[in-house]
Formats: C-alpha cells, sequence, structure tokens
C-alpha cells in the first residue's frame, strides 16, 4: 500500500509537470496571422489658433507720442492712421536739407545757363578758349552731383518724417496698447512694442504631428476639429501648409489650416483636432502583442515549420490592437503572440 501512495503521487507530479509544459507549449505557439495591407486610423492631437498675421509695432525715429487714435480691442484697416509723434529735430533736420537742396539746384541752373552761353560764344572762333569752356562743362558736372545729392538728403529727412506717422500694415485687431500721450519712445529699444495688431479675422490652426502621420498628410487632406472652451464646438478645414521639416527633439512636424473666424474664435483658443490616417502602401498589418521590443530594435517571431524565427522589424502606424510593419517575411505567414524575449 505504502509503494502504491508513492507511485501515486510520483504519477501525478509527472501528469502536474506535463500540464505546465503543454501549457508553456501552448503559450508559445499562440499565432496570429501578418496581413497585407495598411491600416486606416484616427488620431487626436492638441492644436492652437493663432492669427494669420501678427506684428508688435516700434518706433522707427525717436520722438514722443503725441496721438493715440486706437486701444485694445479696437479694428482697424490696411493703412489706417494708428498713432502719431513728435520729434521737432526732424522737421529742422528737414527744412535744413530743404534749403539745402534749393541752393544746390540754383547753383547748378547758374552754372549750365554760363556754360550754354560760353558755349554758343565759342561757336564764333577766337572768342572763348577751350580751357574756358572745359571748366564751365566741369562746373556744371560738379553742381549736378552736389544737386542730387542734396535732393536725396531732402528726400531721406522727408521719409524720417514720415515715421512719425504709424499706419496699419493689415486690417485686423489692436490687441495691446503700451503707450500714451507724452511717452517718449526709442527706435532702439525693442522690449515692449507700442501697439500689437492682429489679424482674427482669418485664423491658423496649427497642428504638431508626429512624423510617423505627418508623411501621409498633403496640402488639401481634411481635419475635423473641436474647440473646447466653446462647449467643443465642431469645425473642420483642409491641410493649407506643411512645414516640410521635423522637429528634432519631439520629432513632429508643423501643419496649418486656414480658418475663417465666425466671430466666436481667438487667436490663443486650444483645439482638438482629429487626423485620419489613409493606409500606407507595400506594409503589412499584425497583432499589436506579436511585436516585441527589445534594445536592438523591433522584432516579430514567425511560426514556420513548428519552429520560431525571430524577425527584424520596422513599425508605423498602430491601433489600440493592430500596428504596420515592414520586414523579411511573407503575406499568410503566423507571427507568434506574446513572444519571449
Amino acid at each position: 500500500m505504502f509503494g502504491s501512495i508513492i507511485f501515486l503521487s510520483c504519477n501525478n507530479e509527472q501528469k502536474s509537470k506535463q500540464q505546465s509544459s503543454a501549457t508553456t507549449e501552448q503559450k508559445i505557439v499562440k499565432t496570429t496571422p501578418i496581413l497585407k495591407g495598411g491600416l486606416s486610423t484616427l488620431s487626436k492631437l492638441p492644436a492652437q489658433l493663432a492669427a494669420y498675421e501678427e506684428v508688435s509695432i516700434f518706433p522707427k525715429v525717436n520722438g514722443y507720442v503725441k496721438n493715440v487714435l486706437v486701444d485694445i480691442g479696437s479694428k482697424v484697416s490696411t493703412n489706417q492712421l494708428l498713432m502719431t509723434l513728435e520729434a521737432p529735430e526732424l522737421e529742422q533736420a528737414s527744412a535744413s536739407a530743404k534749403a539745402e537742396f534749393e541752393k544746390a539746384k540754383s547753383d547748378y541752373e547758374i552754372n549750365e545757363e554760363n556754360y550754354n552761353r560760353l558755349l554758343e560764344a565759342s561757336q564764333t572762333e577766337g572768342a572763348v578758349s577751350a580751357m574756358d569752356l572745359a571748366l564751365d562743362k566741369s562746373k556744371v558736372t560738379s553742381s549736378l552731383a552736389t544737386m542730387k545729392a542734396a535732393q536725396a538728403n531732402w528726400q531721406e529727412q522727408e521719409t524720417m518724417l514720415q515715421y512719425l506717422q504709424v499706419h496699419a500694415p493689415f486690417s485686423g485687431v489692436i490687441t495691446a496698447r503700451n503707450v500714451h500721450p507724452g511717452a517718449l519712445v526709442s527706435n532702439s529699444i525693442k522690449d515692449v512694442p507700442m501697439l500689437e495688431l492682429k489679424q482674427e479675422a482669418h485664423l491658423r490652426l496649427q497642428v504638431d504631428v508626429p512624423e510617423d502621420i505627418a508623411a501621409n498628410l498633403k496640402q488639401g487632406d481634411s481635419v475635423s476639429f473641436l474647440i473646447p472652451s466653446l462647449d467643443n464646438k465642431k469645425m473642420s478645414g483642409v491641410i493649407s501648409r506643411i512645414a516640410g521639416n521635423v522637429n528634432p527633439e519631439f520629432r513632429s512636424e508643423r501643419i496649418e489650416l486656414d480658418v475663417m473666424n465666425d466671430g466666436t474664435l481667438s487667436s490663443g483658443m486650444y483645439a482638438d483636432v482629429t487626423i485620419k490616417t489613409t493606409p500606407m502602401p507595400n506594409v503589412f498589418h499584425v497583432s499589436l502583442s506579436a511585436v516585441t521590443n527589445l534594445p536592438t530594435g523591433k522584432f516579430i517571431t514567425v511560426r514556420k515549420n513548428n519552429q520560431n524565427e525571430k524577425i527584424k522589424v520596422t513599425t508605423f502606424h498602430q491601433t489600440a490592437d493592430s500596428i504596420e510593419i515592414k520586414g523579411n517575411f511573407q503575406d499568410g505567414e503566423n507571427a507568434v503572440l506574446n513572444a519571449s524575449n
């Protein structure tokens, strides 16, 4: 009886080991097919609305603020006068440059008239020496150059005077005002702008897209997005610009959509963008649990003739349970699920 107990115990232990071995073997050989074709995925990404055009307005000349004709929230049109500056020294410099030009012009006209008379007199043989004629001609040339230089200087001073009037470079909304009448402003200090102008009627939706998704996007692709601050208002647009440059730190690429403002949007608002990616050509897809991540790369274990073969793969898009892959395998082969490293 004692011997029977020992035999029964050994028999149970052997059966337990066989069951454990069978269970392990069953886990190893559980496979999934490798299927040809890519995956169509929906990616949700954060985005931000930005003004289509925006500019910080600084003074081009030194002066004092005379009038500010706009304030925060003012809607302005292209070339509208926003503010005026005053700089008495610029007005004096312009008046002086004008006087110099008029004097130079008068000198030129006198020299030219004298030369023409001398040239006419030289038609009579022996009346005028060739030296005198050449000397007067050089005076005309010199005075003409002086007049042109004085004219250029006067035009420059007039241009500087025009900088005392600050105009809007484009239509938009004043979003910041940092100066008031009497304030001294300088063209050498760029810390705080006098005004900030943004074009809010036309906005840019800026999205940083992971490089594997961006590679399959093109201008004209449709994109939908939600505005959380507006009770998840649903909107859509098409891709207008693709940066063509991958950020090396975040491995992402900037894309932009043009969005026409219906009056409810503001630059700086956040948005949730949904991008539908089209399947990549010439790829396969497999269950996500069939891909093993190792320090040397990503691998799948292919089951061939009851033997396991580890194959290195390149991965692309993935969904919750599948992933696109490329590697040295064939369509219809089976990959081992949850293969050990």
